[in-house]
């Protein structure tokens, strides 16, 4: 079964480019008010997948960096010396 485009996450990028159209609708008044409430949760849950993304993006560069970090002693301890 396809998944739908209303069923699908969004990457960082598409989630962004959501919000900051829905900021730009809020602050040039384009909202009537029975629409706000549901763009600020739609907002809400942006914010908060884009958060999510940004944090696995940091344990991703960190646990890279901490392996790298771990094969390089190694790698100057085959006798190559040290530049």
């Amino acid at each position: 079964m396809a998944e739908s485009s209303k069923d699908r996450v969004p990457n960082y990028g598409d989630a962004a480019a959501r919000l900051e159209e829905i900021l730009q609708r809020i602050e040039e008044g384009q909202v009537d008010i029975d629409e706000l409430s549901g763009l600020v949760r739609e907002a809400a849950t942006l914010v908060a997948l884009c958060r999510d993304k940004i944090h696995a993006a940091e344990v991703q560069v960190r646990t890279i960096t901490e392996q790298l970090e771990r094969e390089v002693p190694a790698a100057a301890d085959d006798g190559e010396p040290e530049p």
